[in-house]
């Protein structure tokens, strides 16, 4: 049991150093971008293009790792194309700068069904949830960390193109770190055949697609506070923080809840995601960003733990494949309709409710059909 422990933290240190570099970049590539004459209409296409392929392509390489069984060399290739972060060091062309930016995209659809499977194998003994919410909590402090690099770059005099050089350190941390984690790897990689339980996990898709549709994204929230000037511009990363750092204390937090109560736990995102938007539009924006966090910690943590329960262990990565488009699809679908209806609190809650509801449901039937299965 403490090996499995061990081996998680390992695994979330591999993430927190790796979301240091890409999320670092995040915070800087589309104002680099400008200042190398890419326009605002290109920059949207192109990186909207790599956000697409991140998640589209992990269906495929989720299915070929349970056919292949090649979990970790997937998952090696996708954290080694966090590398493509710290080389726009040394390129003066934008073409090769969005190249490398959709690589590093490329390379975490390559990863993540893998490396999800292979958490969920290791973590069997000690509660799927607390391994993924410790996973997740490491993971957001280095969603917070890596700006915050930037930022001190940025400070002290240093270019855009300097601070992803200083990117590569933590790159460097990440694969030092993924070699120990592979080492620590014990885990006998068992796969029975559970073919009821894999169906009910495309029940379980329908209710992530419904259940993200009715999560405002916080590029529409800054946009709000932005345009409304809510808050002072400085304000706004500080806030994305904010809720960075509620989202790694929800996950954590959330782990042990779902341990406690499976699936039952997951009906509080359908219930708390409306209540999160009326805060943040209108009664109170800083309740609001920490409801938020508390959510997306949810998203990302046990909401990851689920696709253990309702999918067959031999069918996995292809699982979490399937999940993580899932997420791309609810993703797409909330930005549309909460840009459409932004004007309109009162239409953003009934979509959000809506939409939250039918997740609600789904969520139920996947429940009862676990009970007589």
């Amino acid at each position: 049991m403490e090996k499995a422990v061990k081996f998680v933290i390992f695994m979330g240190f591999v993430s927190l150093f790796a979301d240091m570099s890409y999320e670092g970049a995040r915070s800087i590539s589309g104002a680099y971008l400008a200042t190398l004459g890419v326009s605002a209409i290109l920059i949207g296409i192109l990186i909207g293009l790599g956000e697409f392929l991140g998640f589209f392509l992990r269906i495929f390489s989720g299915y070929f790792a349970d056919k292949s069984r090649m979990y970790w060399p997937l998952t090696f290739i996708g954290y080694f194309l966090v590398f493509s972060i710290p080389l726009i060091y040394f390129s003066n062309s934008w073409r090769i700068v969005i190249l490398l930016l959709i690589l590093e995209r490329v390379g975490k659809a390559i990863r993540t069904p893998a490396r999800d499977a292979i958490i969920s194998f290791a973590t069997s003994k000690i509660g799927i949830g607390r391994g993924f919410g410790i996973h997740e909590a490491l993971d957001q402090i280095g969603a917070m960390i890596g700006p915050l690099i930037v930022f001190l770059s940025l400070y002290f005099g240093f270019e855009y193109k300097e601070s992803f050089g200083f990117l590569f350190l933590p790159t460097i941390f990440m694969t030092f770190l993924l070699f120990l984690a592979r080492r620590e790897y014990k885990t006998e990689i068992t796969l029975p055949r559970d073919t009821k339980i894999g169906k009910i996990s495309f029940k379980y898709m329908f209710f992530t697609i419904f259940s993200l549709a009715g999560f405002v994204n916080f590029q529409l929230i800054a946009y709000h506070f932005e345009s409304n000037a809510i808050f002072n511009k400085e304000m706004i990363p500080l806030l994305y923080a904010l809720a960075m750092g509620t989202d790694a204390i929800s996950a954590f937090i959330s782990g042990k809840f779902y341990d406690k109560f499976s699936l039952k736990f997951l009906s509080v995102i359908p219930l708390l995601t409306p209540i999160s938007i009326f805060f943040t539009f209108s009664l109170n924006p800083i309740a609001g960003i920490l409801l938020f966090g508390a959510i997306l910690g949810m998203h990302e943590s046990i909401m990851r733990a689920g696709v253990a329960e309702v999918s067959s262990a031999d069918k996995r990565a292809t699982a979490y494949g399937i999940f993580n488009t899932a997420n791309g699809i609810g993703f797409l679908v909330g930005g549309v309709a909460f840009g459409f209806l932004y004007n309109n609190l009162q239409l953003m809650l009934l979509f959000s409710i809506l939409s939250e509801t039918i997740a609600l449901v789904s969520l139920l039937f996947i429940i009862k059909g676990r009970v007589y299965s």
